[in-house]
């Protein structure tokens, strides 16, 4: 069923997915790709997961504002670009993260080896500056689960190292005000390299009630000890003093203007700030057979919003029954990491343990019509995240290799409530998860060019402090909301081809207890539950490579079936989850300076609701860019031009899983142009 369910969906699609053929030969292969993702430099070749490498000089050059940009074309997910810059991006990798209400779940996302995710599971990735990414990985499959208890996949952003001494200024501009600005001056030796960068983002956005400012600073330090010992120091300042929320619009209003704003917006001023400040340590350890890792990091986050709706109601008694519609939390964090890798002849062993810890100080007010009313919250939260893991890599012969481990990992939360005085009620508790959890598999490379893998795993996933935070009746912590644990397998076939053709075709299957998911979700203010149990099914594939000396292509292609299980919803699909995506990409580079590309991305309607009675529309999208570089003595200027959405289409970029009020559809953006200039100087 599954198969034929793939092949209907790949001719629905009408994308050239198999428009390329490939003959297996015993060729050598000229490039090897390695991938680090699995913290160890593995070939892309005989990694038993599903893992793509991301190089950003391939993507459609961008303003750097969205970290899903350069994902759109990994198959296995789902990036939503909400185009409200208050919620942030969504990452949706087999269904994990689906019920994001803002920021990513589910999900492992990490830069340079230093965690973005909260030691609860929950991240943002706009809290770092994406002008000097150079690549990321994303990982999904069995294998994740090793990785922590929001392993769902694991999305690792790889910085540019300075490799000469520059100073760098670039422009970004686009339609609707947007315009963003940055600097980068960067001095290298042998043995020592620094940065700095800062960049300044403001717009008016694409509706009314849409404006987002941003300022970013970030300071590295890299240190080349001696052979052995490498040290990197990172600190990242994120100031976004301005996030208006337009809220999302009911289907009914999106199809008579998706431009338009929800009133209760306006009346309550919803709107977000967010200070985020990150620092840390890395010290690398390399002998011959061996490798460490030791790293620290320490962060504040504050945040304010406010909600469209007044949060300040009470019952017949008197009792206040709402934790308010401004939400006010100050955040502190820090980390630490160790890990130390062992090899043998033909095998290689990983040894590691994290420590994390959270603390937020968390208050609500009502919301009187866009200021700061009455105190209706006040609490302290306690989070603590302790692992420990054992991987392992062994080479059984020439043709064959396993790949596993094991990690325990033991999650508690604290709440102590200190409201108690004014509504009566104490709203104290604590909760702890423990799991073990563990994945295997094993590759045959029956061929110089190919190999096949099968991989086994078992995972858990605990609810976030914010998905804990509120009950559907009353204030407090919900302690109905358990972790849910999840058993998957995988099965792929890669070829990797003279001309630097891969092609990568992967089916997975996940079934989940205690899934968690949206139970209701009003005007910004979502609660949980548990279902029973769901059922993911699914196949991937992705073709890239050479056509010639100048034309590139990528194509990939997703299909999901993802369902709940018994019960009252059996058989309809996880809301917020598309059934399939394709994805293509045409790179054309005449010459060395010029590059010009052209890229489509579908997707299926996805349902918005446990019920499936409203879904978004499916969509197809492209989107145009040209790039040209000028260099001359000790200076180089680039120029690009990128145009979105060239069609003009109307689309429901994301949806609000289960909102309540049936504003579920996020509109996405008309055809927009934006260019963007930038100037080096070497020294």
């Amino acid at each position: 069923m599954l198969y034929s369910a793939v092949l209907r969906k790949l001719t629905y699609t009408g994308l050239p997915l198999l428009a390329a053929s490939f003959v297996v030969q015993s060729a050598e292969v000229d490039e090897t790709v390695v991938v680090t993702a699995t913290e160890s430099e593995t070939p892309w070749l005989t990694t038993a997961a599903s893992i793509d490498r991301v190089n950003i000089e391939n993507t459609l050059p961008s303003m750097n504002i969205d970290a899903g940009d350069a994902l759109a074309g990994v198959a296995g997910i789902q990036a939503d670009n909400r185009y409200n810059y208050a919620q942030d991006a969504r990452l949706v990798v087999r269904g994990f993260g689906s019920r994001a209400a803002f920021g990513v779940r589910g999900l492992q996302l990490n830069v340079d080896g230093i965690p973005l995710s909260m030691p609860d599971g929950q991240a943002q990735t706009s809290s770092f500056i994406l002008d000097n990414v150079d690549s990321l990985e994303v990982l999904r499959g069995p294998l994740a689960t090793l990785y922590g208890n929001s392993g769902g996949g694991v999305v690792e952003w790889f910085s540019r190292q300075p490799t000469e001494t520059a100073l760098e200024w670039g422009g970004q501009f686009s339609e609707n005000d947007t315009q963003r600005y940055s600097v980068n001056a960067q001095w290298a030796t042998d043995t020592k390299q620094l940065q700095l960068m800062a960049t300044d983002f403001q717009t008016d956005g694409p509706r009314r009630h849409n404006s987002a400012e941003r300022q970013q600073q970030a300071v590295r330090w890299y240190h080349q000890w001696d052979d052995q010992n490498r040290f990197v120091l990172r600190y990242d300042n994120n100031d976004t003093p301005l996030l208006q929320d337009p809220s999302a619009l009911t289907p009914e209003a999106w199809r008579d203007d998706p431009t338009q704003t929800v009133q209760r917006a306006i009346d309550f001023n919803t709107r977000k700030d967010i200070h985020h400040r990150q620092g840390s340590l890395s010290w690398f350890h390399e002998r011959d057979n061996g490798e460490g890792l030791l790293s620290i990091w320490q962060g504040d986050r504050d945040i304010e919003q406010f909600l469209p709706f007044a949060g300040d109601s009470v019952n017949e008694d008197g009792i206040y029954t709402s934790s308010g519609a401004v939400i006010d939390v100050s955040r502190q964090f820090e980390g630490a990491h160790a890990r130390w890798r062992q090899r043998g002849s033909n095998w290689s062993a990983t040894l590691g343990a994290q420590l994390e810890r959270q603390q937020d100080h968390r208050f609500g007010y009502a919301n009187d019509n866009g200021v700061k009313g009455e105190l209706r919250r006040d609490e302290f939260n306690w989070i603590e995240n302790a692992s420990a893991y054992l991987r392992f890599q062994w080479q059984l012969s020439a043709e064959w290799s396993a790949t596993g481990g094991v990690r325990y990992s033991d999650v508690s939360y604290d709440v102590k409530d200190y409201f108690t005085e004014l509504d009566g009620a104490d709203d104290s508790g604590s909760r702890e998860f423990q799991e073990t959890t563990a994945a295997a598999s094993l590759t045959w490379q029956f061929l110089p060019t190919s190999a096949t893998y099968l991989s086994v795993g078992q995972g858990f996933e605990t609810p976030t402090l914010t998905e804990l935070a509120y009950r559907n009746q009353g204030s407090g912590l919900n302690r109905e909301l358990g972790p849910s644990a999840n058993d998957q397998w995988e099965w792929g076939i890669k070829h990797q081809l003279p001309r630097d053709w891969r092609l990568h075709l992967a089916f997975f299957g996940i079934e989940s207890d205690n899934e968690i998911l949206v139970d209701q979700s009003n005007d910004g203010r979502t609660t949980y539950r548990n279902a029973s149990e769901t059922s993911r099914e699914g196949a991937e594939l992705t073709i890239n490579g050479a056509l010639t000396q100048q034309l590139n292509l990528l194509v990939s292609y997703s299909y999901i079936d993802a369902v709940f299980g018994e019960g009252p919803l059996q058989g309809n699909q996880l809301p917020g989850v598309a059934e399939s995506q394709g994805y293509l990409r045409l790179s054309w580079q005449p010459t060395e300076q010029w590059l010009v590309q052209v890229s489509g991305q579908y997707r299926d309607e996805t349902p918005v609701n446990d019920a499936n009675d409203t879904f978004a529309p499916s969509y197809t999208t492209w989107n145009f860019a040209a790039s040209r570089e000028w260099q001359w003595e000790n200076s180089e200027l680039d120029v690009w031009v990128r145009v979105d959405n060239i069609t003009d289409k109307d689309y429901v970029s994301a949806v609000v899983v289960n909102q309540g009020s049936g504003r579920s559809f996020e509109p996405g953006i008309g055809r927009q142009a934006s260019v963007g200039i930038s100037w080096r100087r070497r020294f």
